[in-house]
């Protein structure tokens, strides 16, 4: 296994020019760290386009474990969505250097951590802080893993909004925050060169469409249309077709389940891959039923494995019971999807993978495309992305569904939005208005189960289509390709909505000391004279630095050394305009920000005093 190289990238200034500084690197091997010194300039910010020219065009991944895990005890399609993407990033990109942006050295730590079982070759992984969003232009543009973008794009205005693209990807839409988060995509600082990718088809024709009818309210209400600029790329999920067993190692894990779980070799298995939850992804029922007519028209023995895991403790009884009520000729077998080796191993014991989504949570379904990895023909609903990726007889079947007319709903809205109904109980009401088409459904699986060359047919077919379109070496190209095409539109494009000087960046985030300028007597102007307080003594200031207190935000002004630089010049000179300060030590609009502060801090304790 390779070592990861790790940067630390911070800035560091001085009276000249700015320096790109990696502050720390940090050679990982196995079992330990090594921190050594690196050094690197760089050019000014400004300079966006030379920096994404000349750097990689990759994307930072903005880190949380949580967006990129399956470990945890709540798995959710969106963490195995993430964990594949992490992992392909690692694995199949083709930047020379990976890109952490976290909130701390620990988190980025953690992220190393992660990625370490994944290394294939040595990797150079850089750190960029949260808080550093300038440094951003070197790989170009930032990943985030969900549609949240606003906060994201308001940050790069504070810095160059050339600078680079800020890019996020589509789950669930259908919760308020999401909405909220889309609808922000038409109001925040949104560039041509930014995108939201959008996982299927569906989900792009869904989210258009409430950016149009946002955007359309907003024209009402304030006048002027706003541009929907966000670029909604169709790119989707992806799965390792290489981590299932194929061949021989397919067959003999698939007896080896049948064997643990005590199926004949000769029995049909029917698998349901999940969490089990009939309000956030498939009622079971309508399975259920169809299953049963299937083994009375079909006279086969039927085994059904539901492999995943019950999100509330209230429907387990529910989901047990009912199989025994609505399917009492087939075996329900219920296994913990949540076990790696069961994750991996339970698709070879399959003859049959089976899907009725029939819920507005459902935007993608990574399982289908698992199932199609691994060779087996897939039943699902005819609903979002399931239309796009299972293919109506030729990988599998897709079954009708039907919903009611549009505004049936509009009470549900209402009270999801007031709150008098929780996400999971607005899902509820949704999905039992939703029908599959248990006829349909029940000839599908008599067709498949009676003609085994036809489930070899389709499930080749669908290995043949994981491959192509769905492998995550394929979809990681595809979206170092999107960022490419960005870097390229932040080249040439217009800029919307530039920031004029002296405006604030962020108008409901603005500078205090603007928004609230009013408040005090005075603000410290360059005119001002300053001299020498009466506790500016080498021992009371030592106190001052060390006082937790009185020292707070210290690293948010300029050193104690330049402070006693100053205080030095004062004392030499009884009395220093503000001016002559500034013009000395303040080279950029950061360290005048710095020196400031750092003056008016000084004035706050009596170290310094304004000489009228």
């Amino acid at each position: 296994m390779g070592y990861i190289a790790i940067e630390s990238i911070v800035y560091a200034t001085n009276t000249t020019h700015q320096v790109l500084q990696a502050k720390t690197v940090f050679e990982y091997s196995f079992d330990r760290l090594r921190a050594i010194s690196n050094f690197q300039t760089k050019t000014s910010a400004t300079d966006s386009k030379a920096i994404n020219l000349s750097m990689d065009t990759t994307a930072a991944v903005l880190y949380n474990k949580e967006g990129y895990d399956t470990g945890g005890q709540k798995l959710l399609g969106r963490h195995s969505a993430g964990e594949g993407f992490l992992k392909s990033l690692v694995q199949h990109g083709t930047a020379d250097s990976l890109y952490c942006c976290a909130d701390s050295e620990k988190t980025f730590k953690e992220f190393c951590s992660h990625i370490q079982p994944w290394l294939q070759k040595p990797r150079k992984v850089r750190w960029i802080p949260n808080e550093r969003p300038d440094l951003l232009a070197q790989p170009g543009t930032i990943y985030r893993p969900d549609p949240s973008l606003a906060d994201l794009v308001w940050a790069r205005r504070f810095v160059d909004q050339r600078a680079y693209s800020v890019c996020g990807v589509t789950h669930t839409i259908g919760t308020k925050y999401v909405m909220k988060s889309i609808g922000d995509l038409i109001t925040a600082p949104m560039q041509p060169w930014d995108a939201l990718i959008c996982t299927s088809n569906a989900v792009k024709t869904a989210v258009f469409g409430v950016l149009t009818e946002w955007s359309e309210y907003l024209a009402q209400r304030n006048g002027g249309q706003p541009e929907i600029l966000v670029k909604l790329p169709v790119i989707p999920l992806g799965v390792d077709c290489s981590a299932f067993p194929q061949g021989l190692e397919a067959v003999n894990a698939g007896r080896q389940q049948r064997q643990e779980i005590g199926i004949s070799p000769d029995d049909i298995v029917v698998l349901f891959v999940g969490r089990l939850t009939f309000s956030a992804k498939a009622h079971p029922v309508p399975m259920y039923i169809a299953l049963e007519r299937a083994a009375q028209q079909t006279k086969a023995k039927i085994h059904l494995i539901q492999a995943g895991w019950i999100e509330d403790p209230r429907e387990e009884p529910d989901f047990k019971n009912s199989a025994q009520i609505f399917c009492p000729s087939v075996n329900a077998i219920f296994l913990d999807g949540r076990k790696p080796e069961i994750r991996i191993n339970i698709w070879s014991a399959a003859d049959i993978f089976i899907s009725l989504s029939d819920n507005i949570q459902e935007t993608f379904g990574l399982t289908p495309i698992e199932a199609m990895a691994n060779g087996l023909p897939a039943i699902v609903s005819d609903w979002n992305g399931y239309k796009e990726s299972v293919r109506h007889e030729i990988d599998g079947f897709r079954i009708p569904t039907l919903i009611p007319p549009s505004e049936s709903c509009l009470d549900l809205a209402l009270n999801y939005l007031d709150d008098s109904l929780n996400w999971p109980t607005y899902m509820g009401h949704t999905s039992l208005a939703t029908a599959v088409d248990i006829d349909a459904c029940t000839h599908a699986l008599c067709q498949l189960i009676e003609n085994p060359e036809l489930r070899k047919r389709m499930g080749e077919n669908a290995r043949q289509r994981a491959k192509e379109i769905y492998d995550w070496k394929v979809v990681i190209a595809a979206y170092e390709q999107l960022w490419r095409e960005l870097a390229e539109i932040r080249i040439l494009a217009p800029e919307s909505a530039p920031l004029k000087s002296g405006k604030p960046p962020y108008p409901l985030g603005d500078d205090p000391f603007r928004v609230l300028g009013h408040y005090s007597t005075k603000a410290l102007s360059n005119e001002m004279m300053l001299s020498l307080g009466g506790i500016a003594t080498p021992e009371l200031l030592q106190q001052l630095y060390k006082i937790w207190f009185t020292s707070f935000g210290q690293d948010r002004r300029i050193s104690v050394k330049v402070q006693m630089e100053i205080l030095d010049t004062i004392k030499q000179k009884g009395a220093v305009s503000v001016g002559e300060i500034v013009d000395r030590y303040a080279k950029n609009k950061q360290q005048l920000a710095y020196l400031y502060r750092t003056l008016l801090y000084l004035v706050k304790f009596g170290i310094l005093v304004i000489r009228h």
